[in-house]
């Protein structure tokens, strides 16, 4: 049985940042809601810490676990976290959100042979100067990130595009058909206005509507997926692409099934906020029994409502 909040939304999924350090420098990156560190480079919770916050997790019904960043591939002890939450009993899901620059030598199969299932490869362009300008990287190496993931049998993989205006947006046929010639799914996802500027903001926002008729006039089946916030999936012959439309969306907000943990152990319950947060790993630390985390965790999951509550 899982936990259920004051508007009956299930407690389902947690995502755990492990890291603020990245190895991109994506100006659109939201950073899983947290505030910028001045001291990014130094690592708050150690493995057994966050397999102990997953393991409570698990034990209240929250059977899917993502792990986050910053880039998580930044720690090299990865493996190791990855096996300890994949050892848990009663986990479902244990997947990870990447740029994928890290994948190749190898990693992809030592993470798949420690448990992980999936993985979600950011890829904001196919067009190597487009894909540099953005992140600062080589779009070279995520694609050689993504074939890894492949070849390793992670299964879904998807493809994480933020759609921007005067950037991007005429990519999306070109990363469409890539998704289905590599057969991963495509994600594209609309710009929020978390740890961006309002000038960076209102410069690249761009509505997903012009996306989303072009999606339905090829989908031979539209679905949604009600315990991801029910967003559309667009199933057309050779590929699925879903949209992601976080932004004044009373949908998206009333069928969120999520609670993250910030990369120095708070528990927070919205993206959007970070005035609700419940400190994890200070009692960890101080020898808290498992019981008492639980309530934690109920206590962070009584300050969880919906951002948007309104059309």
């Amino acid at each position: 049985m899982s936990l259920t909040d004051n508007c009956g939304r299930p407690l389902l999924n947690l995502r755990i940042s492990i890291t603020q350090r990245c190895n991109n420098q994506c100006a659109y990156c939201h950073r899983e809601g947290e505030v910028q560190r001045a001291n990014r480079s130094a690592e708050k919770m150690t493995p057994e810490e966050i397999v102990h916050i997953a393991k409570v997790a698990v034990g209240l019904g929250i059977s899917r676990v993502k792990l986050t960043g910053g880039e998580p591939l930044m720690r090299k002890d990865l493996p190791e976290i990855v096996a300890g939450i994949a050892g848990v009993p009663g986990l479902r899901d244990l997947s990870l959100t990447t740029n994928g620059l890290l994948l190749g030598g190898g990693m992809a199969k030592k993470l798949r042979e420690s448990g992980l299932r999936r993985v979600n490869i950011s890829l904001p362009s196919l067009i190597p100067e487009t894909y540099r300008k953005l992140t600062g990287g080589k779009v070279e190496n995520a694609l050689a990130g993504v074939e890894a993931a492949i070849e390793a049998g992670f299964y879904p993989v998807k493809l994480n595009t933020v759609v921007l205006k005067d950037v991007n947006v005429g990519d999306v046929p070109d990363l469409i058909e890539y998704a289905a010639k590599t057969g991963t799914i495509l994600q594209l996802i609309e710009l929020d206005p978390i740890n961006v500027s309002n000038k960076y903001y209102s410069a690249h926002h761009r509505s997903l509507e012009e996306q989303e008729q072009m999606l339905k006039e090829k989908a031979v089946q539209v679905e949604k997926r009600p315990f991801m916030h029910n967003r559309q999936i667009y199933r057309l012959p050779n590929v699925t692409v879903e949209v992601v439309k976080p932004i004044e969306n009373r949908e998206f907000c009333m069928h969120c099934t999520r609670m993250r943990v910030t990369s120095d152990g708070k528990l927070k319950p919205c993206l959007m906020r970070n005035d609700n947060l419940t400190d994890i790993l200070t009692p960890i630390r101080q020898g808290a029994s498992d019981e008492k985390l639980k309530e934690l965790f109920v206590k962070a999951n009584t300050l969880r409502e919906p951002y948007n509550k309104s059309d």
